[in-house]
């Protein structure tokens, strides 16, 4: 007999989980155990045919006011400034983008070479796919609460023989101008784009890399085919499309930062108590699909802080933003 221990941030689905996936999961399980073959439910993903789908989801809301974002508003307001500054644009910029061909994802930094994987293989290394339903916080002060399907990040780093004066790992997206056709028409940014993280928090066990949300391939404007979900920062940590990860010693410059260190900083933890230089970062609105959303109080470490304010301990978090 499995016997799952609760963990601290989750709850009982039903609390925040729209009636699709509470349907599911109740499939999941008259389907025998806590995994499946993830093309059982969902036919669409092809190549997760041999991929194990756990039922480890329904992570922890503790405002009663915070439901699961509807679908067609988190995949259709979406800052992607590679296709347009306009969110609501993003979803139709995508549309010419083809993903057909495989995406490639390079790893550098590890003790023997540099490699070249493809996503099924990511996926397979890392023991497969699994649900998680987390907040989303923008720097912005707006947010949302999603289904993502993917895996810890964590996972992953084991996999590879890392160089051990490794303390950094950086992600950079495409450079092609020909895929993020606004790219050109903002020279100034230092593309492409480029996030990091510092290696304990990447071990962290909430860090994932997702390749779905919605029980569903990752559309292109979310940072399809796969992304980074750090899910106690602002969400301009949370990397799209990713396309080369490296492991390395000293701290990189990010894009944000190096664009406005004072407003997107290194380390970007979701910290009511540290102002954005142009708007508070207090309260947050809810994207919900009203015309006038309402604001609620934002959570130290988005709400995670009993999990990951330990890899903070003895910093300032106000000075190392």
């Amino acid at each position: 007999m499995l016997i799952k221990t609760k963990k601290s941030w989750e709850v009982s689905e039903q609390q925040v989980t729209e009636e699709w996936v509470y349907l599911n999961r109740r499939q999941l399980l008259q389907l025998g155990g806590t995994s499946v073959i993830m093309s059982t439910l969902f036919n669409d993903w092809s190549w997760a045919k041999s991929l194990q789908y756990t039922t480890n989801s329904s992570f922890k809301v503790e405002d009663k006011d915070r439901e699961l974002t509807k679908e067609k508003l988190a995949t259709s307001y979406n800052n992607f400034y590679e296709f347009s500054l306009d969110k609501d644009a993003v979803k139709d910029k995508v549309e010419k983008w083809n993903l057909t061909a495989p995406w490639k994802i390079e790893v550098s930094g590890l003790k023997d070479k540099t490699k070249t994987f493809d996503v099924d293989e990511l996926i397979k290394m890392s023991g497969g796919l699994e649900e998680r339903i987390y907040r989303f916080r923008c720097v912005e002060a707006w947010s949302m609460v999603i289904p993502w399907v993917g895996f810890p990040l964590a996972n992953l780093i084991k996999k590879f023989n890392v160089d051990p004066k490794a303390k950094y790992i950086q992600f950079q997206t495409f450079s092609d101008k020909k895929i993020g056709t606004n790219m050109g028409n903002l020279p100034q940014y230092p593309w492409p784009y480029t996030e990091a993280l510092t290696m304990e928090e990447a071990m962290h066990p909430l860090a994932m890399l997702v390749t779905g949300m919605y029980g569903k391939d990752l559309p292109k404007q979310n940072g399809a085919p796969i992304r980074l979900i750090v899910p106690w920062k602002y969400g301009y940590k949370s990397i799209k499309s990713i396309q080369k990860i490296s492991f390395v010693e000293k701290q990189p410059t990010t894009l944000w930062e190096s664009l406005a260190s004072d407003e997107y900083g290194f380390y970007a933890n979701v910290n009511p108590k540290r102002s954005h230089p142009r708007w508070t970062q207090e309260t947050e609105r809810v994207i919900n699909g009203s015309i006038f959303p309402k604001r609620i109080p934002s959570l130290m470490f988005n709400g995670y802080e009993k999990e990951v304010a330990s890899l903070y301990k003895g910093l300032d978090l106000i000075k190392n933003y």
